[in-house]
């Protein structure tokens, strides 16, 4: 391969920016930063929301805001029924947040369907607006057997094809009902060390792209479609008018 030709005859020039870090904000929002946790279980004692209730009160402590989705009574996704008031909820939860936390039990070798209604009733966009678009996320399991990593690995799938910043830690919690006491609360062990670990890199992570995010998330490709519709509209308007 040569590299003398340095062409590029197929880049739309107007549309191709470099990267600069001149266009990065330099201010920083004044507001707490906020979170998002959605769980994945409907029982009276479920470890993934309890394990979601241990990461609320580490991000709160980290200064954080911290919203937990409630799933009871969220209809399927296949109901369409997008005016229901969980759906609504959830909607405006996921606008507001800045970050996210979803953890799910490993069913089958999979999320369970509750987290994946969730997920599904997200829309990738309301309008103009990408709800997750640019947001962070981090992903956690709990087993009710051996550790797996099946459930992060396809929400990390689901992160990427929501357009969030899924932080590289992640926390997978085996025999989850041996970790935690009769108060509901989480016992001190490696687990629990990870889980901070995880909290704290998703504070870092949202305090470094929040109020970035609209520019590392601006593309060429949409940029060059943008303006490809842009031109067919204006043509359209000039044949009319003739």
């Amino acid at each position: 391969m040569s590299l003398d030709d340095m062409s590029l005859p197929s880049l739309d020039q107007s549309q191709f920016q470099v990267p600069d870090s001149s266009r990065f904000s330099r201010r920083f929002s004044e507001h707490k930063p906020r979170f998002l946790l959605l769980y994945g279980s409907l029982r009276a004692r479920s470890f993934s929301r309890l394990v979601v209730e241990e990461c609320a009160r580490l991000l709160s402590r980290m200064g954080g805001e911290v919203r937990i989705f409630d799933p009871q009574g969220l209809p399927l996704p296949d109901s369409e029924d997008e005016h229901h008031p969980k759906v609504k909820e959830l909607r405006e939860l996921v606008m507001w947040s800045e970050g996210q936390v979803w953890c799910s039990p490993e069913r089958h070798g999979a999320m369970t369907g509750i987290m994946k209604a969730q997920i599904d009733w997200i829309p990738l966009s309301l309008g103009a607006v990408r709800p997750t678009q640019g947001k962070t996320l981090a992903v956690m399991q709990v087993e009710g057997g051996s550790q797996s990593f099946n459930v992060v690995n396809q929400l990390r799938v689901l992160g990427r094809w929501m357009r969030m910043i899924t932080i590289p830690n992640q926390s997978s919690v085996a025999k989850a009902f041996l970790e935690f006491d009769d108060q509901d609360r989480m016992k001190p062990s490696s687990y629990y060390n990870r889980i901070v670990d995880v909290m704290e890199e998703l504070m870092k992570f949202t305090l470094l792209t929040r109020d970035n995010s609209d520019y590392l998330v601006d593309r060429y490709s949409e940029r060059v479609e943008s303006a490809e519709q842009l031109m067919a509209r204006v043509n359209q308007r000039s044949i009319q008018e003739q």
